[in-house]
């Protein structure tokens, strides 16, 4: 895709050796359609590859599970054996015959394991899905507190299972790599277990995991180190957190997750070799982090997530991606020019419309001929706007 020198959405962005050929991520979403031993399937291969036929400079999977103890759910997709490679490795050359950056995100669901799928309820797994073969299993968290009354209760992890977790993360980072992938994002955020690590609300633990600032951001910082001795020097990594907790705008309490621990957190991460902090927010006491946000908020604001990636990138100089309600390639534009954000991830907008970095180029006046397009899709969507629909 050719640079375009009026629109930073559409130039290209470097980190380390790869070289992003424009500022458009899909961002990682669950789709819950593997079965029980997590491969991907053909639905990930054409949910996947669409987005780089649409435009995406970059097209990250949804989270790769690092042990099965931490799956949502029974349908996500894995990258806890070698037997998910293959898979993984077919949609990668498909990205990369399209020019597309091939991203990974690594996670752990922790306390939020053992779950229904979305459509399902989102609860806690129970009597009904155990006779339909889907049996609960112990979920594993900083302590051994519920997210929700009702849920499964966790189990607190021992510093042996942490031991291994580290060690599980560097092989799925190593498989990753075989895979072919050209970065990889680890999941940190939305309550899961590395956030219930990192946040005051979730961890009491009272050793050296837990307490201070310190002691919370152990786990995660040993994570980084892993990942990065498996991920070639010039591949990027990045890492998504949750920048806020949002406790005192949900229920006036302070003792969260807060912006400054942020700032802490990523200038500690970009010394272990962290190249970009993927800025999301919420999630530490709910279903998930939009509900968490609809707890006292009604609608979403266009871009609500994108002071966080601005707060993070002014204060520690380290590249951000943007992220949350970002619906159009103006509004994408708008958010670099002013300097918010490096890249814009794009999710459930792109679910409504694979295309979206297409359109975005249209809408900024960057491809108005659609020279972009696929040749085989261009040629006949061109002839009929020379043509043109009466009304």
């Amino acid at each position: 895709m050719p640079e375009t020198p009026q629109s930073l959405l559409f130039s290209s962005y470097t980190l380390r050796g790869i070289t992003f050929p424009n500022r458009i991520v899909i961002s990682p979403m669950q789709m819950y359609k593997t079965g029980p031993d997590g491969l991907a399937t053909l639905w990930h291969f054409q949910h996947l590859a669409k987005y780089a036929i649409g435009g995406a400079g970059t097209v990250m999977t949804e989270a790769l599970i690092v042990d099965p103890v931490g799956r949502n759910t029974y349908g996500d997709c894995g990258i806890w054996s070698d037997n998910h490679i293959a898979p993984l490795r077919d949609i990668v050359d498909f990205l990369h015959g399209e020019n597309t950056v091939a991203a990974a995100q690594l996670h752990h669901a922790g306390p939020k394991a053992s779950r229904q799928r979305p459509w399902e309820g989102l609860g806690p797994l129970g009597d009904a899905e155990a006779a339909l073969g889907e049996t609960p299993w112990q979920p594993l968290s900083s302590t051994d507190s519920r997210t929700i009354d009702g849920w499964l209760q966790p189990r607190m992890m021992t510093p042996d299972e942490i031991k291994t977790l580290v060690e599980d993360y560097g092989k799925a980072a190593a498989r990753v790599v075989e895979a072919g992938f050209d970065l990889i994002d680890i999941h940190a955020a939305h309550g899961y277990l590395l956030h219930s690590f990192l946040s005051p609300v979730a961890n009491s633990r009272n050793d050296e995991y837990g307490g201070d600032i310190t002691g919370r951001m152990r786990l995660v910082l040993e994570i980084a180190e892993s990942v990065r001795a498996n991920l070639p020097a010039d591949k990027p990594l990045f890492f998504r957190l949750s920048c806020v907790d949002w406790r005192k705008d949900l229920d006036d309490r302070t003792d969260g997750w807060t912006i400054e621990d942020s700032f802490v957190l990523a200038r500690e991460l970009h010394q272990r070799g962290v190249d970009l902090i993927d800025c999301s927010s919420g999630g530490i006491r709910a279903e998930n982090s939009l509900m968490d946000y609809a707890k006292k908020r009604k609608k979403l604001a266009r871009g609500y997530q994108v002071p966080h990636a601005e707060a993070i990138r002014n204060a520690t100089g380290i590249p951000t991606m943007a992220v949350g309600a970002i619906l159009d390639g103006p509004q994408a534009e708008a958010i670099l020019q002013a300097g918010q954000a490096d890249l814009i991830a794009i999710g459930r907008e792109a679910l409504n419309d694979p295309h979206w970095g297409l359109h975005a180029a249209q809408q900024l006046g960057i491809d108005p001929e659609w020279k972009q397009w696929p040749d085989s899709y261009g040629w006949w969507l061109e002839l009929r706007e020379r043509i043109g629909i009466e009304d």
